[in-house]
């Protein structure tokens, strides 16, 4: 089994409840999903406040911010109401971290718990395909500022230059998760202070252009409901997948309640700051033909005056990359979770060459903010279910993980009826087929609920609803089982 390089550390360094130092930022991690040891736990849930705050201090919630008011016609007062309850979310990101703790692996291979190592798989191909996703609205968003910052020194954005500029994306993307968690934790950390002056910036300058009655009557309660979805998306329950990648350094000991706050006003705080002001900007344009422009990272510099375009284009770029890293890191472990013996960096790699890939199709469409906003609406379908039972499984095993078993394709206490645990994939179907008659993605699909009821959206509660309930009829007897008689070495604090 890879170990992590482990540096001797510096004076100064906080030092984990095990004793274990951190490694430096330069340290290559080597594992993938391998189970950390008690000695190789450093981290701190306090660590975790700052990694997400790092990812979500970003240009990408400011887009999504504008969405709700371009896109579905929301007023200022409906869009900040929308944030508000759509953030509250971000407590299904910090309960979603406190299995890594308990288990010492990432979040799909932990998911092999509920599922099976076979029947994981299925999820693990949507978490895939929705980090690579991301991924690919990261590099486009970073080539398209590139764009206008190249326009600002008179050099004209031919497609040769958008084909360099995604070549160099995504080359430059891959260097936080190539070298691991702990360059990523520091990096992220440190970003997060300059986008925050940006954002200070970015407000005071909005604030007197904002026209908080450009949309005087907003729109209807289906349109809501629809921004509502698309937030609870792009926020806490869109981060549930990659929760534990990150929060498995901690010790088993550490407490939950600290975990789950330290998650959830991480990157909660800062989304609704940047999703208000991105609702606030839009309110400057909304109702004309520069409207629809306005949602990329160059299309925000129409409110900005000149001097400040060029640092917010660079400081924007910056960040999009490291929201990036985050995505790249755990779309490489979700690969090894699925089933491919490769070593992580390959993982990384690959996923480098598919987002890369889609991210051309992207760059080059007339419909970005379109496909965007399709894309973050469609994986509602799949995620909350799998949330609600990757959580009801949690809670009826009482935290207890066989590690080993975790990690055994071919055996052991959670392979089960071929490496199949049936209530998860029944319960799976069941949830994805409630979303889905109850998910409105106007235009591509509105679904049959939607279409007969003033167009609502309830795609997430119908999918955290039936797929959770169904998992714990199905599945109670046998998991409480299974977790009496699974060691319980270390029991973790309240």
């Amino acid at each position: 089994m890879d170990d992590v390089s482990q540096s001797a550390g510096t004076p100064g360094q906080a030092v984990s409840e095990l004793g274990g130092a951190p490694p430096s930022a330069t340290s290559v991690e080597a594992k993938g999903i391998q189970h950390i040891s008690d000695g190789e736990r450093w981290g701190r849930p306090s660590g975790l406040f700052w990694l997400w705050a790092g990812a979500v201090w970003n240009v990408e919630y400011v887009v999504y911010g504008t969405l709700l008011v371009v896109v579905f016609g929301l007023s200022f007062a409906q869009s900040v109401l929308v944030i508000l309850l759509g953030n509250v979310f971000y407590l299904l990101t910090g309960f979603a971290s406190l299995q890594g703790p308990l288990a010492g692996t990432t979040t799909f291979a932990i998911s092999r718990a509920p599922f099976g190592p076979n029947g994981n798989r299925a999820p693990s191909v949507f978490n895939w395909a929705t980090q690579v996703g991301f991924e690919i609205e990261g590099i486009a968003l970073v080539v398209l500022a590139g764009v206008a910052l190249a326009a600002k020194a008179g050099i004209s954005a031919g497609d040769g230059l958008k084909v360099a500029l995604l070549i160099g994306a995504v080359l430059i993307q891959a260097c936080l998760p190539l070298i691991g968690h702990a360059a990523m934790l520091r990096v992220l950390r440190w970003l997060s202070y300059p986008f925050i002056v940006l954002f200070v910036i970015m407000a005071i300058i909005t604030a007197s252009k904002v026209n908080l009655q450009s949309v005087p009557h907003g729109a209807g309660w289906g349109a809501v409901m629809v921004g509502l979805a698309l937030v609870i998306s792009a926020g806490g329950l869109g981060w549930t997948e990659n929760a534990n990648d990150y929060s498995r350094y901690l010790p088993a000991t550490s407490s939950k309640r600290d975990i789950v706050l330290s998650v959830a006003l991480g990157a909660g705080i800062p989304s609704v700051l940047l999703e208000v002001l991105g609702a606030a900007v839009a309110t400057a344009v909304a109702g004309s033909a520069a409207a629809f422009g306005i949602i990329s990272v160059n299309g925000l510099v129409a409110v900005f005056p000149g001097w400040f375009v060029v640092p917010y284009l660079i400081v924007a770029i910056v960040q999009l990359f490291a929201i990036n890293s985050m995505d790249l890191y755990s779309s490489g472990v979700t690969l090894q979770s699925i089933g491919l013996h490769l070593k992580r960096y390959q993982c990384v790699l690959i996923d480098c060459v598919v987002a890369g890939a889609f991210a051309a199709y992207a760059i080059f469409s007339s419909r970005f903010s379109q496909l965007l906003a399709d894309f973050l609406l469609f994986i509602i379908v799949w995620v909350g279910p799998w949330c609600a039972i990757y959580l009801v499984d949690y809670l009826l095993r009482r935290g207890r993980y066989d590690n080993d078993a975790l990690l055994n394709e071919t055996g052991g206490r959670y392979y089960r009826n071929g490496g199949i645990h049936w209530p998860a994939i029944i319960a799976q179907a069941v949830g994805m087929v409630a979303a889905a008659l109850w998910l409105n993605a106007y235009s591509p699909y509105v679904s049959p609920l939607s279409s007969r009821i003033g167009g609502s959206d309830f795609s997430v509660f119908a999918g955290l609803f039936f797929g959770g309930v169904t998992y714990y009829l199905l599945a109670r007897r046998r998991v409480r089982a299974e977790a009496s008689t699974t060691p319980q070495s270390v029991v973790a604090q309240p």
